[in-house]
């Protein structure tokens, strides 16, 4: 995958979990690489895993000579299958890819390598040279060959006609890109064709649109055909393992392993859920070491809202979650990520009228350029209106000081800082997450708005007024002053 290398030390962390999570065969990289491929392929082979450890092969002696020393189990050897990498690629002839094949399978199997056949981009090439090659890979004592649809140009009409002359030759693999989205449908073709291995990558990660995903294939064959393949519960590790070392993530709404993938936030949805946990998931989150989570924005229901805020410890009426719903749908309509501290703040606001902001903000202005930033703020505190000015190394980080000299308050703390999203364009909607800690209590807010600036101050002023109410709760009434600080203003 572009822009993707890994470390020996990496490699042989993730080669560990897959062996631990049953994958069967680990292709650990490709030993002509570089002198630092050989060593992760090296430390991968030195595990003692019960997965057979291969080195990826061009189709020259050489390559099998360099899998060697790094002590793998075999090798996957490369031969060109189509005519436009045997003549343009490589400028052979399909005698010559045969008589290639013939040798290097029996030089291999005379050094004691399991050896797998690919014919790259087989799936393009003529299905009798594919058939000739199979059975010349045979004949030299192969273990397997390989379908390739290297370019994920092929249908599953294609695959299943190509993999079923393949598999009458002997064991067969199949190797899918997702080129044209057919990577799993062409593996499920392959498997009924008569294939019985899949080459496969945690996270679909490969060139161009990637290979078909470990986990999907995992899944579905335990969810559509009951076969058992990996633990599963492994899946959701994997991934995050994965991702971490690449540092390409999932898309949200990736199959299995997605942020969504077991996210609901559609009234309907959330309120079939909450009735029955399989009404709207094909199976459920912890089959593959997930967890249900139920999302609140502007689709968002009465029961999803319902059974958020129970969990926050809140019990509303009927009117007082009608309330509830009307805000975080509103919330939901200004591109606003509902975080539990916004849902707490609105069912504070909707469900103890009597209870008045502690802090609020009245006004900011901000400016930058040529000169120092400077910030001046006009805070409410406790019904006292206190304004203050900051200077910082840039408009928010200006803004944020002057917060804190008019609240004087030693106690509050930034924890972490976030820009979460930005949507497109010069008009950018702009969501801040701010943790806020005073004393042993942390609360984490988020506010969205056109401007950087205000929206980091919005979400530090709400996230300090949900820690004061949330002392006032605890206290069973309203401190008296000395909860907040404010700074002196009579010169503000």
């Amino acid at each position: 995958m572009p822009g993707v290398s890994l470390a020996p030390d990496e490699k042989a962390d993730i080669a560990d979990a897959l062996d631990a999570a049953g994958v069967d065969v680990i292709e650990a990289g490709s030993a002509p690489t570089s002198d630092g491929e050989r060593e992760g392929i090296a430390r991968v082979a030195d595990l003692g895993l019960d997965a057979t450890v291969t080195s990826f092969a061009r189709g020259v002696r050489a390559d099998v000579d360099r899998a060697l020393d790094c002590g793998v189990d075999g090798v996957n050897l490369v031969v060109p299958a189509s005519d436009r990498h045997i003549e343009t690629k490589v400028g052979t002839t399909r005698e010559g890819v045969l008589d290639t094949t013939a040798d290097l399978v029996a030089y291999a199997r005379e050094h004691g390598l399991w050896v797998e056949v690919l014919g790259e981009d087989g799936s393009r090439g003529d299905l009798d040279f594919l058939d000739d090659l199979a059975r010349t890979a045979f004949d030299a004592g192969a273990d397997r060959v390989c379908y390739c649809d290297t370019v994920g140009a092929a249908s599953p009409e294609r695959t299943y006609e190509a993999v079923s002359r393949l598999a009458e030759h002997g064991p067969t693999s199949t190797h899918t890109h997702d080129d044209l989205g057919f990577a799993v449908a062409n593996v499920h073709a392959s498997l009924v064709a008569g294939a019985d291995l899949v080459h496969a990558t945690v996270n679909g990660v490969g060139e161009r649109a990637g290979n078909v995903a470990l986990e999907e294939v995992a899944v579905a064959l335990s969810e559509c055909y009951g076969i058992e393949t990996l633990t599963l519960e492994h899946l959701s590790g994997l991934a995050r393992q994965v991702a971490d070392a690449t540092g390409v993530y999932p898309a949200p709404n990736k199959a299995v392993v997605g942020d969504n993938a077991f996210a609901h936030e559609s009234g309907i949805h959330t309120d079939g859920t909450l009735k029955d946990e399989t009404m709207y998931e094909p199976y459920p989150p912890e089959l593959v070491g997930r967890e249900r989570r139920l999302v609140l924005g502007k689709h968002a229901g009465r029961a999803g809202v319902e059974a958020a805020l129970r969990d926050l410890g809140f019990d509303p009426d009927d009117d007082e979650l009608g309330a509830v719903v009307a805000r975080v749908k509103e919330l939901g309509d200004r591109g606003k990520r509902v975080t539990d501290a916004d849902l707490r703040a609105v069912a504070a606001d909707e469900l103890d009228r009597g209870r008045d902001r502690r802090v609020e903000l009245r006004a900011l202005t901000a400016t930058s350029g040529d000169g120092i930033p400077t910030a001046s703020v006009r805070l409410a505190v406790d019904g006292e209106e206190h304004t203050a000015a900051g200077t910082g190394s840039g408009p928010v980080d200006a803004a944020m000081n002057a917060v804190r000299e008019a609240l004087a308050d030693d106690d509050a703390r930034l924890d972490s800082y976030h820009v979460d999203a930005v949507t497109g364009g010069t008009d950018a909607v702009v969501t801040v997450e701010v943790t806020m800690r005073r004393g042993d209590r942390r609360v984490t807010v988020s506010a969205a708005d056109a401007d950087i600036t205000r929206a980091s101050v919005q979400a530090a002023v709400d996230a300090l007024d949900r820690l004061l109410a949330d002392e006032a709760r605890d206290d069973d009434g309203t401190p008296e002053g000395g909860a907040v600080r404010p700074a002196d203003s009579g010169d503000d």
